[in-house]
């Protein structure tokens, strides 16, 4: 039942049309070159997907259009949360559409006590049989005691966070896998997790979400293959000149996290359209400002093959 994950997990975005439309060609393309490039994981209509903007008939072909795509060469994952009816409704969808795994985002605009946190998430596993991973982030911040209680679900398999509180994430680490489950899976899901990745793996967090990979899977996976391999020289070259910039660019603009990678995608090739509202796309000179990012990072990548040849 636990999924295997190895390597950089991909969150695609989603392509829209310029009627504002779901545009499922432009979808199995960024798809294809992302499976491509070898993930270790497809998680579909997520964050970076804007499934807070999809209604459920375009989620399911969202869905649906990665299952047929990804064939079964990696897990697909796809994403859901917010009321409870809604959340249930769309990890239906899921797995009608053929999703392998849920990944349970946020409830909208409340207060979360912990206890209430804990049955949110039960609610939402017992809809299907499919493995759900809980995300750790905004209104939805588990302690180490509720942690536990949602590891110890039976379809919930892993934890990923999006409050880089390392403090209280090495505790609930420690919980969990002391208490439930030492195999448990735990991830970084933090918005360009690659500058925090070396501080979560010290705390025995070795998974990460790479949004860069949607764009830029040369730059991610170089990236990746040079902190497993402890290539420290390529993996600080890579933070300096490409992942601590695009931070920079990104905490401009609120929603720029989603909406500069779907910039990338587009100035790579795909056309992924506009992001819906309330998210905005780039200006211009940040759409220019990514161009040299990009540029800077694959110059740090040219610069270590002539150096190894």
């Amino acid at each position: 039942m636990r999924p295997t994950f190895d390597g950089v997990l991909f969150f695609p975005v989603t392509p829209f049309t310029d009627s504002g439309a779901v545009d499922l060609d432009a979808l199995a393309r960024h798809l294809a070159k992302g499976v491509d490039a070898g993930p270790g994981g497809v998680f579909i209509a997520c964050g970076t997907g804007e499934f807070h903007a999809l209604e459920e008939g375009e989620y399911a072909a969202v869905v649906r259009t990665a299952v047929e795509l990804v064939a079964g060469r990696v897990p697909v994952y796809a994403g859901t949360g917010g009321s409870v009816a809604h959340a249930q409704r769309f990890a239906l969808a899921a797995k009608e559409s053929g999703a392998d795994g849920l990944l349970l985002l946020p409830p909208y605009l409340v207060e979360v006590p912990q206890a209430g946190l804990v049955e949110y998430t039960r609610a939402v596993a017992a809809t299907t049989d499919l493995p759900l991973i809980v995300y750790n982030r905004n209104n939805a911040r588990f302690t180490e005691a509720s942690a536990v209680g949602v590891a110890q679900l039976p379809t919930v398999v892993g934890f990923k966070d999006g409050t880089g509180n390392f403090d209280q994430v090495a505790r609930i680490v420690a919980a969990v896998r002391t208490q439930v489950d030492p195999d448990f899976l735990f991830f970084n899901g933090l918005p360009t997790a690659e500058t925090t990745q070396l501080a979560f793996r010290a705390i025995g967090v070795p998974l990460y979400s790479s949004a860069t990979f949607a764009f830029a899977p040369d730059v991610a996976l170089a990236f990746y293959t040079a902190l497993e391999s402890g290539n420290t020289e390529l993996t600080e070259a890579l933070l300096n000149a490409f992942f601590i910039p695009l931070v920079r660019l990104r905490d401009t603009v609120p929603g720029y996290a989603v909406s500069l990678i779907k910039a990338g995608v587009a100035m790579e090739g795909v056309p992924a359209g506009a992001v819906r509202p309330p998210l905005v796309m780039p200006t211009a000179d940040d759409r220019a400002a990514l161009a040299d990012i990009l540029a800077a990072g694959r110059a740090v990548l040219t610069g270590a093959l002539s150096r190894a040849v």
